[in-house]
């Protein structure tokens, strides 16, 4: 059996089940990020690397060297991906319809708990820096913050008639945001003008639009994850700092007051009535993330 075979301890894969699972619903909410639940339950890197080498397994198949494929298939840890895809996929079917429910009815609430999760999540993420928080780190973390609620506050432009070569190139940059805490790939399609051209040819069934935006996908999180690997190994507290600060920057769209359009609306407006139970909400989901953390490393140190 080869090293990406090896099966990992039941309560191990299960906790990998259980983030398989938040992410999936994570990914549902406009806003919220799949990537900032890997990075909190501290498979984040484990996450990119496996990412990376599904490229190198790609890049063996289009190139035709199969004599590389069976090594290239070992290097994955296949445990990992099936038990993480499979939590993954059981939150979309089950919890999409509910959480797009409550969206629609309780946007409030539901941006006030996701801002909650999202904040928590960047303490947490604190705890995952392998040296000591300095100067450069906070400046990169607070730049990086400033820079992304700046550009998530940016007026969405709206092509009518994208090309298909657009289609596949916004697709490419949305992809990343799956894979970076923080970041909705569905806001970025918005704010490249192409989530309407996109949305549309999905629910009509455009073969060229849905294989434009699939292939664009594929290759920009693939061609990404190679890169951002290759940084978590070199200059992983530098890149944890950029993480964080795009989790904190990307807030600015889970902001309460005003949610004229629901979750994912990146206006910002001094609270409204009801302002407690939304900030009520905030504070215990932040306790839930926070609190969970530290319970989780106290059963790790004992």
């Amino acid at each position: 059996m080869g090293p990406g075979m090896r099966m990992a301890p039941m309560p191990h894969m299960l906790r990998v089940l259980v983030t398989g699972a938040a992410m999936g619903a994570a990914d549902v909410v406009p806003g919220f990020s799949g990537g900032t639940v890997a990075l909190v339950a501290g498979i984040y890197p484990r996450l990119i690397a496996n990412i990376r080498a599904s490229a190198h397994v790609v890049s063996v198949v289009v190139r035709l060297r199969l004599r590389d494929l069976p090594a290239a298939l070992r290097a994955l840890d296949w445990g990992f991906l099936i038990v993480l895809l499979a939590g993954l996929m059981a939150a979309v079917l089950t919890l999409a319809s509910a959480l797009e429910r409550l969206l629609g009815t309780e946007p409030v609430a539901m941006s006030a708990a996701f801002l909650g999760l999202v904040l928590g999540a960047a303490v947490v993420a604190r705890h995952h820096l392998r040296g000591p928080a300095g100067m450069r780190l906070l400046l990169a973390g607070t730049a990086t913050a400033v820079i992304t609620a700046a550009l998530l506050g940016m007026r969405p432009i709206a092509l009518d008639d994208p090309s298909i070569l657009v289609l596949a190139g916004a697709a490419a940059i949305a992809a990343c945001a799956t894979i970076l805490p923080g970041v909705s790939g569905a806001f970025l399609l918005l704010l490249l003008g192409v989530y309407g051209p996109v949305l549309a040819g999905v629910a009509g069934r455009d073969g060229v639009v849905i294989s434009a935006v699939l292939g664009g996908a594929v290759i920009g999180v693939l061609t990404f994850s190679t890169l951002l690997n290759w940084l978590l190994r070199r200059f992983h507290d530098a890149v944890l700092a950029v993480l964080i600060g795009l989790m904190v920057g990307s807030a600015r769209v889970l902001w309460p007051w005003p949610s004229t359009t629901g979750v994912g609306d990146p206006t910002l407006g001094a609270p409204t009535a009801p302002i407690l139970a939304p900030v009520a909400v905030a504070l215990v989901a932040f306790a839930l993330v926070v609190g969970g953390d530290r319970w989780v490393r106290g059963q790790q140190r004992s």
